[in-house]
């Protein structure tokens, strides 16, 4: 920035100097009454001595009514001499931060000295030696903190103190909203270096030097004294850097102030929850899985976590400059609950389903089995091989057993009998519980166990308008000081009311150009853009011309209600400018008016927030004139929008949400309904949201958790309650997006694409958990239904291949025993019994007793093969179940596929794009 005042000084002095080789033109002869005025009374004022008739406060006042004539002027009697400004203030109080807009809020108390060339009283005759006087008597110095963002909201000081000697004390609170690169990646342990860089807005080094008033460890040291807020942020310490500078350039001091965030409330309330949370979910693990539904607990677990971040969303910052840490820790533990809550779905398919799987392969044997197995202390277990009871050789047999031989053969028949039984029991048991194949004891082995800122001085003035001498009077000053140069001044302010032209058919060129200093932030809703620019603006004044050597110096800054200025506005500005006031301009010898200033542009912008998070705004900047035509006003550009732009991006002070891609501009020409033509010249300003935060909070978790209700599809229906785990994951998901709701844009005008993601997220999952119902129905209650109708066998024929399920139909009757021994459980009529019973008591009771155990072990496997073994119609509606849920399950992986396809490419489409540019 300080370039340009060079250049622009360089500029200057050339013009002074073409300005010297001109002719001189003297003023009308009409007005050589008002020029002996003038000079009469610039004579008076600089030789006047301020005497008190009296030791009173009226005295003294009387006395200097004369200085208050001269409050718009720099008080110094020669204008080569620099006016010393002493600056210093006390840290009151850290208000806030604002990490998304990246602004720092504070409380100071700011006190300025400088020396009043004008002024000077004997203390003894004037009865004091200081005296209290309204501010707007007195010359001023237009210090600002460059930083600043917004008006200063502090109650008003209307006074200053006025010393004997000439020195002038300004003190007032200032509350201070200031731009500051805030960087919490180690939130909340973090500690932020703010600036406050102090300087003129116009005046440069030549003109005014600023000086630390007193040392910084004292204001250190104050600041801390006093300071009442005892909040979130603690002062460390407070620096000071002075900047060497030339005189053409602004002369500014810096003050880097220090501050450490207090940890304890984010330490309590977030890192010891989080903590405790993820411990919950590692003594999870002890949970025997093979008869505890430990997939609901961690879903639960997952839940309540959310929950809590929901509650505690207030405490972590909002930026979308970087991730803090303690987000990617939060992050990292509920993305192990989810990776935890993964692993017992697989698991619990393994416990539940290895009967029907396949033979553990190879590489699983050895690389889980024989490996990772001793490494967590599980070792494979060798199967022992199943050996025949000890045989029997059968020997002499003596009488007594000869005897018995008859009772102890039916004895072992019913034991037979007995045996065939239970093991037809044990079948069906072991086949309904998973335990009889024996690779799946294999398959249960595998589960785990930031060029600083500154002000602009002058713009280069490469294009002035050659004024022809017949067109401005030459100011004539009595003597080279700037109080000769007020005076001869005054017949220019009369004229502050019409456009500073001769002819008024004559157009006045005004230039202009900004430097966009920060992006303060974006209101979807309102659909406006708020940005801090520092705005400047130079036209040419024909009524103003005077020799730098005559009057004693080449510019004088004067105040802006002086002069006429043009009325040259932003279209699109929808809020008064709460920047900081500049209240002066600088005029030039040639007559040349520079006007700068800092404007806090709250604009009306066309905001497209479709492809959010990744979105690419294009705002406008339509300067006009709100009155005058073109023939009255011509608008240009001073310099070319690719230096705007090169220097927008040098000077940006925030480092927040979005990032300046580009400018460009375009002059227009309208024509109102009275036939005149206006003049408006348009800057088109493109921003890029950084789209970090939102993927970290947004997309990414979503992801998480719709990939979690993919894999619940792998948990048994038969076994686990699948539709309480879905309805906990949808709980869930519903208090994630109320945690991130503030996230979210909120517009009247389109829906984001990412809100549809969610919508669809959100849908997909209810759709599961519908479909979870109808499946679990089907499964476990479909015993009462009739056959599936023709159609529906029609419709699942055909969609059971394409998932890979073929549609069997089975055909025949029911079988209700299946089993090579099902003649011996056919019920006996009534004579039998009684049959029966006569043999009975003819045998001996043992005999009996295994012929009753006999009959009742027939009547449980009848029963419980009635309950194992389906029927036709149950077989048929459970396969419709299952082609169902394979049908969503690979429609659950289509649409996160295409969701990250589409995610990625946008993400790379946007970042692609601002490198571009």
């Amino acid at each position: 920035m300080k370039w340009r005042r060079n250049i622009a000084d360089k500029s200057l002095s050339v013009n002074i100097i073409e300005l010297k080789n001109t002719t001189m033109k003297e003023l009308p002869t009409t007005s050589m009454p008002i020029l002996l005025l003038i000079v009469f009374i610039t004579a008076l004022c600089s030789s006047f001595e301020m005497n008190c008739s009296e030791p009173t406060h009226p005295a003294l006042l009387e006395a200097l009514t004369p200085v208050f004539n001269l409050s718009s002027i720099r008080p110094v009697k020669n204008s080569s001499t620099t006016t010393n400004i002493s600056v210093t203030f006390t840290l009151f109080g850290i208000l806030g931060v604002d990490e998304k807009a990246q602004l720092l809020n504070t409380y100071i108390w700011l006190q300025y000295w400088w020396h009043n060339e004008f002024i000077s009283w004997d203390p003894i005759e004037c009865g004091t030696d200081k005296i209290s006087l309204p501010k707007e008597k007195f010359w001023v110095p237009d210090i600002v903190i460059n930083e600043f963002m917004n008006e200063n909201s502090a109650p008003s000081v209307p006074y200053v103190y006025l010393d004997y000697d000439g020195w002038v004390k300004d003190a007032h609170p200032v509350k201070v909203v200031s731009s500051c690169n805030l960087d919490i990646y180690t939130f909340p342990f973090d500690i932020q270096n703010c600036t406050f860089t102090f300087n003129s807005y116009i005046h440069h080094a030549r003109d005014i030097k600023i000086m630390l008033g007193v040392p910084v460890k004292n204001i250190t040291e104050r600041s801390k004294r006093v300071m009442t807020t005892l909040g979130e942020w603690e002062l460390l310490d407070i620096t000071f850097h002075d900047f060497n500078v030339d005189e053409y350039s602004i002369d500014e001091i810096a003050f880097h102030i220090r501050l450490r965030r207090r940890a304890t409330l984010y330490v309590v309330n977030l890192l010891i929850p989080s903590i405790f949370l993820i411990t919950v979910d590692l003594f999870s693990f002890l949970l025997p899985p093979q008869t505890i539904d430990r997939s609901s607990f961690k879903m639960t677990l997952i839940l309540g976590y959310t929950v809590f971040l929901l509650i505690m969303n207030d405490l972590l910052p909002i930026t979308g400059n970087s991730i803090p840490l303690i987000n990617v820790f939060l992050s990292l533990c509920l993305t192990l609950m989810v990776a935890s809550l993964v692993e017992t779905i697989l698991i619990t398919n393994l416990l539940f389903n290895a009967v029907n799987f396949c033979s553990v392969p190879r590489w699983i044997q050895v690389l889980v089995l024989q490996i990772i197995g001793p490494i967590v202390f599980i070792p494979r277990k060798i199967k022992k091989s199943q050996h025949a009871g000890p045989q029997t050789t059968e020997a002499t047999k003596g009488p007594d057993e000869i005897k018995s031989q008859a009772v102890e053969s039916k004895a072992v028949q019913e034991l037979k009998k007995v045996g065939k039984h239970i093991q037809a029991i044990r079948v069906q048991v072991e086949q309904q519980l998973g335990s009889s194949n024996p690779d799946s004891e294999d398959w249960l082995q595998c589960r785990p166990p930031k060029v600083k800122p500154s002000m602009f001085l002058f713009l280069s003035i490469t294009l002035l308008l050659c004024v022809p001498p017949s067109t401005s009077a030459m100011l004539h000053c009595t003597d080279p000081s700037p109080m000769s140069l007020l005076v001869a001044l005054q017949p220019v302010f009369e004229l502050s009311a019409i456009r500073p032209v001769r002819l008024y058919s004559t157009p006045l060129n005004v230039t202009t150009d900004f430097v966009m200093y920060g992006i303060l932030g974006v209101d979807e809703k309102a659909q406006l853009l708020t940005t801090y620019i520092w705005l400047t603006t130079l036209w040419h004044n024909e009524f103003v011309a005077w020799d730098p050597e005559e009057c004693g110096c080449e510019s004088i800054s004067i105040p802006r209600n002086k002069i006429w200025v043009p009325d040259v506005v932003i279209n699109e500005f929808m809020e008064k400018n709460s920047a900081p006031s500049v209240p002066y301009v600088y005029l030039l010898s040639n007559g040349i008016v520079m006007d700068q200033q800092p404007v806090r542009v709250v604009s009306s912008c066309r905001l497209d927030i479709y492809l959010f998070p990744f979105d690419i705004q294009n705002c406008t900047f339509s300067f006009n004139s709100y009155i005058h035509a073109k023939a009255g006003i011509d608008l240009a550009v001073e310099y070319s929008v690719e230096s705007m732009y090169l220097n927008s991006k040098a000077i940006m002070a925030t480092m927040g949400e979005w990032e300046l891609t580009g400018i460009k501009t375009k002059s227009y020409n309208f024509v109102s309904g009275y036939g005149q033509i206006y003049e408006e010249l348009r800057f088109f300003i493109s921003v890029r949201r950084r789209s970090t935060l939102y993927v970290v909070n947004l997309l990414l978790p979503s992801c998480f958790l719709i990939s979690l209700d993919l894999f619940s599809f792998i948990l048994p229906p038969k076994s686990v309650d699948r539709s309480l785990f879905k309805m906990t994951l949808i709980l869930g998901y519903t208090v994630f997006l109320l945690m991130m709701n503030d996230l979210l844009p909120v517009t009247g005008n389109t829906i984001p694409l990412i809100n549809v993601f969610l919508c669809l997220c959100l849908a997909l999952m209810v759709a599961s958990l519908l479909e979870t119902i109808i499946v679990t129905n089907l499964l476990r209650g479909s015993v009462q239904y009739q056959s599936p109708s023709r159609w529906v066998k029609v419709v699942f024929h055909f969609l059971g291949p394409l998932v890979h399920l073929p549609f069997k139909a089975r055909d025949g009757e029911d079988i209700v025993i299946q089993n090579v021994d099902a003649q011996e459980m056919i019920v006996s009529t009534p004579v039998e019994d009684r049959d029966a019973s006569k043999e009975l008591l003819n045998e001996d009771e043992p005999l009996q007793e295994l012929r009753t155990l006999t009959s009742d072990l027939a009547a449980i496997r009848l029963q419980l093969e009635k309950h194992l073994n389906s029927s036709k119609s149950t077989e048929e509606w459970v396969q419709v179940g299952l082609i169902i849920d394979r049908l969503l399950f690979i429609l659950y992986i289509l649409f996160i596929t295409v969701s990250f396809i589409t995610i990625i490419t946008l993400w790379v489409t946007s970042d692609n794009y601002s490198h571009k540019e």
